[in-house]
C-alpha cells in the first residue's frame, strides 16, 4: 500500500545548499528537458509539503507583477528559513543566483512540473452532502490546475441535483461516469461505513490517486496513492497545542 500522511511534519533547519550554479542560464533555455527531469526525480515528503508553499508564494508574486525574489524574501512568505529552501529546491535542480535570486516565474514553472502539475489531472468527487458540495464549488482547484469533472452520490433525492455547473450523479454509474469523464484523481467524502467499498470500487476502475475525507483507515493495494484528511484528528493536535500555550511554563 502506498499511503501518504497529510499531517505536517517537523521540519530541522537544513544544511545550507550553494547559492550559485554556473550553468543557470543553459537550463532557463532547456525549460522542457529541466521539468521533465525535475518530475522524474524522487522528492523527500517533507520537502514535496513544502514545495506547494514556495509556489503558492511565488504565484502571488507573479500576480503582482514581481519578477525577481530573493531566498530570504521567498523564505520568509512560505514561513521557512531560506536554508530549508534553498535544499528544497535544489531537489528539483533550481539554485539562485546570489544576489540576483530567483526568477519567479522560471520556478514557478520548474516547481509546478516537479509537483506533476503540468499534467490534466481531472477529479471526480463522490459525496455530494455539505463537504463534497464546498469541494465542487470550489474556484482555487482550477486555478492550480484540477479540474472538477463529476460528482456522485447514492440518495436519490440528491441525485440529478446541480452543484455549480456539475450535475449529480448516481454512485451506481460510478464505473462508466469515471470512464466518460476521464477522472484520474477521486476525492471521498463520505461515512466511514461505506469509504472500503466506494474506494475498492473506484480502485477497480483504475484510478489510483485518492484523497480520503472519510473518519476511517482506508485499505488499498500497492501503487495505489491515498492520502487521508482527518480534521478531527488535526482539531485535537491544535487543542493540545492550545493548552500547553495556556499552562505557565509551557510553550507550544
Amino acid at each position: 500500500m502506498t499511503s501518504l500522511d497529510s499531517s505536517p511534519q517537523a521540519v530541522e533547519g537544513a544544511p545550507d545548499a550553494p547559492d550559485v550554479r554556473a550553468d543557470k542560464p543553459a537550463a532557463e533555455d532547456k525549460p522542457a528537458q529541466d521539468d521533465r527531469t525535475a518530475a522524474a526525480k524522487q522528492i523527500p515528503p517533507a520537502a514535496v509539503a513544502r514545495l506547494t508553499l514556495y509556489l503558492r508564494a511565488l504565484n502571488t508574486l507573479l500576480a503582482e507583477g514581481v519578477e525577481r525574489v530573493s531566498s530570504e524574501s521567498l523564505a520568509e512568505a512560505s514561513g521557512v528559513s531560506s536554508a530549508t529552501l534553498r535544499k528544497d529546491l535544489s531537489h528539483v535542480g533550481s539554485y539562485g543566483t546570489r544576489g540576483v535570486g530567483y526568477e519567479v516565474q522560471y520556478l514557478s514553472r520548474h516547481i509546478a512540473a516537479a509537483l506533476g502539475l503540468t499534467h490534466d489531472w481531472k477529479v471526480a468527487i463522490v459525496g455530494a452532502g455539505n463537504l463534497g458540495k464546498a469541494l465542487a464549488r470550489y474556484g482555487g482547484f482550477e486555478s492550480r490546475g484540477f479540474d472538477v469533472v463529476a460528482i456522485f452520490d447514492a440518495d436519490q433525492m440528491v441525485v440529478g441535483n446541480e452543484v455549480g455547473w456539475l450535475r449529480v450523479s448516481d454512485v451506481a454509474d460510478l464505473e462508466p461516469v469515471l470512464e466518460r469523464t476521464g477522472a484520474n484523481m477521486v476525492v471521498l467524502a463520505l461515512p466511514a461505513a461505506v469509504a472500503q467499498d466506494v474506494c475498492d470500487r473506484v480502485v477497480a476502475a483504475g484510478v489510483h490517486s485518492i484523497l480520503s475525507f472519510a473518519p476511517v483507515m482506508l485499505q488499498v493495494p500497492d501503487g495505489v496513492n491515498l492520502r487521508k484528511v482527518d480534521m478531527a484528528t488535526e482539531l485535537q493536535i491544535l487543542a493540545y497545542h492550545a493548552q500547553r500555550a495556556q499552562t505557565p511554563g509551557q510553550t507550544a
